[in-house]
């Protein structure tokens, strides 16, 4: 099974509480975050990855386990597969605040079929809603392959379902993969998960504290 977890990163806006997640991080982690400029980036990059560091201790998981690690605004997102013995899952999340859409950006990068999904809401509310969905379920799966943003977006097609359904892939990933969506009541976030394991919690769970 893949689990989810987000966390709020805005205690680590305190130098003080910053500095004391910052000494338990690795050193190429730290590395990581000195290289960021601004508070907001640090809190994410320690945050995030103290999130996971709180998963694996807790769940015991071993270092080769699949997992992936989304941040937006104040909140941080770890994706974890909980089977031990599995060495070859794949898994993505991505997690992105919500905001008014620019089409040409729906238009450059998602492919047709999505575009004109997005564009056939009736209220601009519903558009800004379906585009950031195909956002973070198209980033996801790039996640999941290991590619990134290396991978073009308009190389593969979603459609919107309970659960969304890839209906086009590129050849180099064959493998069959899974989704599913994420919202918080009171969070303008909109969060997905991708992996080959089909067993996906229905349920994203909060850390209160890292």
């Amino acid at each position: 099974m893949v689990r989810s977890w987000i966390a709020d990163v805005t205690p680590l806006y305190d130098e003080e509480c910053y500095r004391r997640y910052y000494e338990e991080l690795p050193d190429f982690r730290k590395k990581k975050a000195d290289a960021l400029r601004s508070m907001k980036m640090k809190a994410q990059s320690v945050g995030v990855w103290s999130l996971w560091g709180k998963i694996r201790a807790e769940y015991n998981l071993p270092e080769f386990s699949a997992f992936n690690l989304s941040h937006s605004g104040t909140w941080v997102m770890c994706a974890a597969s909980m089977d031990a013995g599995a060495h070859d899952v794949r898994v993505g999340c991505d997690m992105e605040k919500t905001a008014q859409m620019r089409k040409g950006v729906a238009e450059r990068f998602f492919c047709a079929e999505e575009c004109s999904v997005i564009f056939s809401g009736r209220t601009q509310e519903e558009r800004d809603d379906c585009f950031f969905r195909y956002w973070v379920l198209k980033e996801s799966f790039m996640k999941a392959t290991g590619k990134g943003m290396a991978l073009p977006m308009n190389s593969f097609c979603i459609r919107l379902g309970e659960p969304p359904v890839l209906v086009r892939q590129p050849g180099e990933f064959p493998e069959k993969y899974y989704y599913r969506e994420y919202e918080k009541e009171g969070l303008p976030y909109k969060m997905a998960v991708c992996s080959t394991d089909e067993e996906i919690d229905t349920e994203i769970h909060m850390e209160l504290r890292l």
